[in-house]
């Protein structure tokens, strides 16, 4: 099993989003990154566990725990131009863009601010705290992915 931290803004698609969606499992897409695409496709896989993360808000950071539900498959938003994500160079025949389908395990007891993540130095390796990282989806370690899970239960570190 591997770890993925997702990032997404609370007003577009929130964690309160996900919990209303039938079976609280909807399609991640919206993807235009190579990279990302290319982790999506090759790594993720059914089953894997996902920390939801919000991003550019008042107070970003993790907000609950997801679950990939279906591996990689075509992002159908690239499809119809009257879609936000509509890339006209993508064809169903040869699709550029996939996505993954997330399932809500469960939202926290409280968010774990992005302020937080950095205070501590056990987590100084996560890709999400590094300067100028602006991958929407990365890769988290079991070691950070352990940490991360016994803060929530902390009281917010000053």
């Amino acid at each position: 099993m591997k770890y993925w931290l997702m990032k997404s803004e609370p007003d577009v698609f929130g964690i309160d989003h996900l919990a209303k969606m039938p079976k609280k499992t909807e399609h991640w897409d919206g993807i235009r990154n190579y990279q990302v695409r290319n982790m999506m496709r090759d790594e993720m896989k059914k089953g894997d566990l996902v920390l939801f993360y919000h991003s550019n808000c008042k107070e970003p950071g993790i907000v609950g725990i997801a679950r990939i539900v279906k591996e990689a498959y075509p992002d159908f938003t690239a499809f119809d131009p009257k879609e936000k994500y509509y890339d006209p160079k993508s064809e169903p025949e040869n699709p550029r863009w996939l996505m993954v389908d997330v399932q809500l395990v469960r939202k926290f007891k409280r968010t774990i601010s992005l302020q937080e993540l950095k205070s501590y130095k056990t987590l100084s390796e996560m890709i999400i705290l590094r300067r100028g990282n602006r991958l929407s989806i990365t890769p988290v370690s079991k070691k950070h992915w352990d940490f991360i899970l016994k803060l929530e239960n902390k009281n917010k570190k000053a």
